[in-house]
């Protein structure tokens, strides 16, 4: 079986984030994508992550309808910070009968030098790459960026989705609406939980 593995920290999980997912299933030959929720991002700060038990959970009852669409938590009984190498090793050891590919944002090409055993993850998996606006005072330069070369990593005909969880995150701290920006499970979650320090509006 082929399976995209679509790594994020989803704090929170957001309509984009399903986009590309289906997007994935329907033009690379996957036959199921799995949402690898990460506890804790090295590149990302931990105090401004939800509970990593209750992003989990908005993954889980957002996929819940497509069978295609898996929530995964496998970095959660693993060393930290995580690392998508050391993920990997694990992986393939409990699925050796998969077939798997990394699902990434086009701007993490820029960073991608600066992963672990990044090479090793090239050129063992592969890498589906989906195109990202830059977010404001990011930096559109090349410098270090790997090069997409057709087949270790490919760039994917993916629509380019704005909506970003800082985003969703500043607006409902703010008590702005996050109507259809926020599937209707994690809208209700994040009610349920007051994450974020508010609830989303109608």
């Amino acid at each position: 079986m082929k399976v995209g593995l679509y790594f994020g920290s989803f704090n929170p999980i957001h309509t984009g984030h399903l986009i590309i997912g289906q997007h994935m299933l329907t033009h690379h030959g996957l036959d199921e994508v799995w949402f690898v929720v990460t506890p804790h991002n090295p590149m990302k700060a931990a105090e401004e992550l939800a509970p990593e038990g209750d992003r989990l959970e908005m993954v889980r009852r957002v996929v819940a309808d497509n069978p295609r669409l898996k929530a995964e938590d496998v970095e959660f009984g693993l060393p930290r910070p995580n690392y998508t190498a050391h993920t990997m090793d694990f992986l393939r050891r409990r699925h050796p009968e998969e077939e798997f590919r990394i699902i990434i944002g086009e701007d993490n090409l820029r960073t991608l030098q600066q992963w672990a055993r990044w090479r090793e993850l090239v050129d063992g998996h592969g890498f589906l790459v989906y195109p990202r606006a830059p977010e404001q005072g990011e930096s559109t330069g090349s410098n270090g960026t790997v090069i997409p070369d057709g087949k270790g990593i490919v760039m994917s005909p993916a629509p380019i989705i704005s909506i970003s969880s800082t985003y969703l995150r500043t607006a409902l701290a703010h008590g702005d609406s996050a109507r259809y920006l926020l599937p209707d499970a994690a809208a209700s979650y994040i009610r349920e939980k007051k994450l974020y320090a508010f609830s989303p509006q109608n």
